[in-house]
């Protein structure tokens, strides 16, 4: 069965007469971006190819925790008990993530970068390093109790000065948030030029505004766990028309020792990686900042208390969760009520 997801406002703002398609693409943030737009045929696009790689170099200089030379890569190296002006995007999308990780009860922390690097998912020893070595037991307790102490002191000034305060300890990592922004910002760099209709990536996370040349929506399909793994006549086909989508899971990257697999998921809570049985979590969501730091923290809650708290958000989610018997493995989806409520039925 081929299930259909529909936003519950639709513009009726026509694609441009006789518009044609245009894609752009290119590489940012150690992965792949691309956009498809919808121009008139008279209408010059071809700078925005520089603008777009524009705006999430702008993204990677303020917000990577792979650049050392990164506003965010400044910060995490001062020195204890120094205040820090911060870009207004930056503030804003850290000021996001805090919000988040309140919401989900630490859930999704962006100050947990210490124990992303200690399971060598952070941008030195690395888990696909011939010499890296799983993190003891001692070192993750040492690791959390240095995070709880200085998170309590972690503190932002708001707007207008936009400033963060470095209590000592606090290795700031946005991973889970940043890669949406940057959807979103390309998206608003689009917007800003005069084009309505497109479709946005950066590596795998999408927005979708207007349609094609047709009309027809952007379709986009749910991401899968594995190729088939929900059956071919199970599909969920998402119309893209002013929404977002984001997906989180078990199976992008982690690593096996004796047999047991780490995902790259850390739980700030325990300090470990998770194990709760969910292979994936998808958001649909306005924007994809939202999508992408909200299916990260419903994946670390797992599939009871992350969809309790869909709910309670009101969030667009999809649930899957894996389920092992007797060496065989099945798929289970659960899908929260505003998504329920979208379903074509």
């Amino acid at each position: 069965m081929r299930r259909v997801i529909l936003p519950h406002h639709i513009s009726d703002d026509s694609a441009p007469a006789g518009g044609v398609l245009r894609d752009f693409a290119g590489r940012s943030m150690g992965t792949s971006w691309s956009v498809r737009l919808v121009a008139a045929p008279t209408v010059t696009v071809s700078h925005l190819q520089q603008g777009l790689q524009q705006q999430l170099n702008s993204v990677v200089a303020e917000m990577s925790h792979w650049e050392s030379d990164s506003n965010l890569g400044r910060f995490n190296r001062a020195p204890a008990g120094s205040w820090h002006d911060l870009p207004p995007a930056f503030f804003d999308v850290l000021s996001f993530a805090l919000d988040v990780a309140r919401a989900s009860g630490g859930a999704c922390d962006p100050c947990a970068g210490t124990l992303v690097n200690l399971w060598g998912f952070g941008p030195h020893g690395r888990f696909d390093q011939p010499d890296f070595i799983a993190p003891t037991l001692d070192a993750i307790a040492t690791a959390r109790a240095q995070l709880a102490a200085a998170r309590k002191d972690m503190q932002l000034a708001p707007a207008p000065a936009r400033r963060a305060f470095q209590p000592g300890g606090i290795e700031l990592d946005l991973s889970a948030v940043a890669k949406g922004y940057g959807v979103d910002r390309l998206a608003y760099y689009l917007k800003s030029q005069g084009i309505a209709h497109f479709v946005v990536e950066v590596g795998g996370e999408l927005r979708g505004a207007g349609v094609k040349p047709d009309g027809q929506p952007w379709w986009v399909a749910l991401e899968q766990v594995e190729q088939g793994q929900q059956g071919s006549n199970d599909e969920l086909v998402l119309a893209l028309h002013g929404l977002a989508v984001a997906t989180s899971g078990d199976y992008r990257r982690y690593f096996e020792r004796d047999g047991v697999r780490y995902a790259h998921t850390i739980d700030p809570r325990s300090g470990l990686p998770i194990s709760n049985g969910l292979a994936s979590v998808t958001v649909i969501h306005a924007q994809c900042m939202a999508a992408d730091a909200w299916s990260t923290a419903l994946t670390v809650l797992g599939r009871v208390d992350g969809l309790a708290l869909a709910e309670r958000q009101g969030l667009a989610a999809r649930f899957v969760e894996r389920i092992i018997e007797h060496g065989h493995v099945t798929y289970h989806e659960y899908l929260s009520t505003h998504l329920r409520s979208m379903l074509d039925e």
